[in-house]
Parts: C-alpha cells; structure tokens; sequence
C-alpha cells in the first residue's frame, strides 16, 4: 500500500465519497442500484459513507419527486448514506427545494446544466451558488455520466464546458459578503479541469474542486501532473457507483509516481467531510435562513 493510500485510508477516520447515485439509468442496465448494496460497496472501498443521488432524476423535468424518493429510501442508511438532492433553479420555486435539502441535512444539491439544457450563463445558477453559500451547502455539478462514445443515441445532452464552471464559480453576492459556495465538479477530464481552474481567481480557485474518477493515470499520467500542478488540495475521492468502477479512486492513488507516493511527501486529497466544513465555515448553527424570492417568508431550520 502506497503511503497516499495510506494517508487517505490508514487513518482514524475513513474518507466520505463525495459521487455515488441510487436507482435505475435509463440508458443502459446497471447492477443492483440500491442503498443497502452501495453500504456494502463502501464498506469493501473503505469509505465510511456517501454523497448520494437519485440516478434516473437527473433525466427528468420535474426534481421534485425525484428528491422525495432519495429521502425517504435513504432514511434507513442515514448513518452512512447523505442525501445530495437536485435543485433545478430554472423551475419555480427552486427554494423549497433548497430548504427542504437543507432541512434533510444533505451536505450538497446537484445541478445537471447539460441534461437540463441550461445556457452560459445561466442567472439562476449564480443565485442558486449564492444560497448554497449562505445555506452552507456545497453545489454539486456533474459534467457527464458515460463518454461520448459511450452514450445511447436517445442521449442527446452535451458536456458541461468549463465556460459553465467559470460562470458559477465567479464572483458573485454571496461571495462579496465572504459566503462564496463551494463547487464540487464531477466527471471532468485533465483539460477541462486546467481550462475552469487557471481560467479562475485565487479566490475562486479556492472553493473549486473535483473529483479525480475520470482522470487517466499511467502512462500518459494526467493524475500525476495534475497533483503537482492543480494541486491535491483541489482534487477529491469518489466511486462513482453503480457507472464506473469503484476501484479506480484507489488504482490511481497506487499508481503516483515515487516522488509523490513516498510518505514525506503523500498529497492531502479532499473527501466529502472536509468538503462539508469548507462549505459551513460561514455559517453559524442553525444555518441561516434562507428568503424566498419575492416574499416575507424564510427557510431554514
């Protein structure tokens, strides 16, 4: 066992996986999706819970019912298993959306700009990452779930283009105030990932991170430039269940080069629970409530 997978997996505290999903996919047949195979799946990777979603949503209009049933199947596997709902902020009403995540303890939503078809840029995404920012919830965003070689013909949407990840991550209210959200990018090759990271700010750079599960390793070895130059502190552990193989977080880890590998010198890489104190850092306990749009009311806990 290399010294990086030691660091991530040797401590007292197993890391969380930030991308797992329950359910069916609608364009091909995946294996048992269900939350009590996902907590044996973890257990076998050696994380000690999940960031999960409800795969067949993210092809629906209407979130809604789609978040109810990540809730309620969930419920049992709290323990382990996060909900990380979708909230669309192009349909009306997004907020409750937003409060009822918040409300559930989720510790980030999803957004799907390609499957939602959602323009550069899009308003609502931007006061969407103003209150994760101010909720404390991290925002989730999957640029693709298959390559493009991969996909059905009935799958139509495009990637998320770093062009999309720079508008969200910019400046916006939230930030100005110092509650910028955190972004979580998922499903992002090397180039997209330089294109979005030196396209931003040191501070925007600051909240941007991905995760690693696309990544090709040796030889061509995008992972280990990418640690030396993005650097680890942006880069997180997933499994991508049930779409890809979960052991690739971990191949990849063994397969660093000597000098990143060697204990002095094993990189930090993030997990879903230092993601989550990045995300809350401003906000106080209770989370900050959260005003719907146009009215008097207010959401929060």
């Amino acid at each position: 066992m290399t010294a990086a997978i030691e660091r991530v997996q040797g401590g007292e505290l197993q890391p969380v996986d930030v991308n797992a999903w329950i359910g069916e996919y609608p364009f091909r047949d995946v294996p048992h999706p269900t939350p009590d195979v996902l907590i044996r799946v973890l257990e076998r990777e050696g994380f000690s819970g999940a960031w999960v979603g409800h795969l067949p949503g993210a092809f629906h209009r209407d979130p809604v019912p789609s978040n109810r049933h990540l809730y309620a199947a969930l419920r049992p596997y709290r323990r382990q298993l996060a909900p990380a709902p979708m909230v669309r902020p192009d349909w009306p009403k997004w907020e409750h959306q937003l409060r009822d995540a918040v409300d559930e303890g989720a510790p980030a939503i999803r957004v799907y700009p390609a499957q939602w078809g959602l323009p550069v840029p899009h308003p609502g995404l931007i006061e969407l990452a103003d209150a994760c920012g101010e909720t404390g919830v991290a925002m989730l965003v999957t640029v693709r779930f298959e390559d493009l070689r991969q996909r059905h013909p009935l799958d139509t949407a495009g990637d998320v283009s770093a062009a999309m990840l720079r508008a969200i991550a910019r400046r916006t209210g939230a930030v100005r105030a110092g509650r910028g959200a955190v972004m979580l990018v998922v499903g992002a090759g090397k180039d997209l990932i330089e294109e979005t990271h030196w396209g931003l700010t040191p501070d925007e750079q600051s909240r941007v991170f991905y995760d690693f599960h696309w990544i090709w390793g040796p030889p061509e070895d995008h992972f280990g430039q990418l640690v030396r130059t993005v650097g680890a502190q942006h880069l997180t552990l997933s499994s991508w269940w049930p779409l890809r193989l979960t052991q690739q977080c971990r191949a990849l880890l063994a397969l660093l080069p000597d000098d990143l590998s060697s204990r002095a010198s094993a990189p930090d890489f993030h997990d879903g629970r230092s993601l989550v104190a990045l995300a809350r850092r401003h906000v106080d306990s209770p989370p900050v409530a959260l005003k719907e749009r146009g009215t008097d009311r207010v959401y929060g806990r």
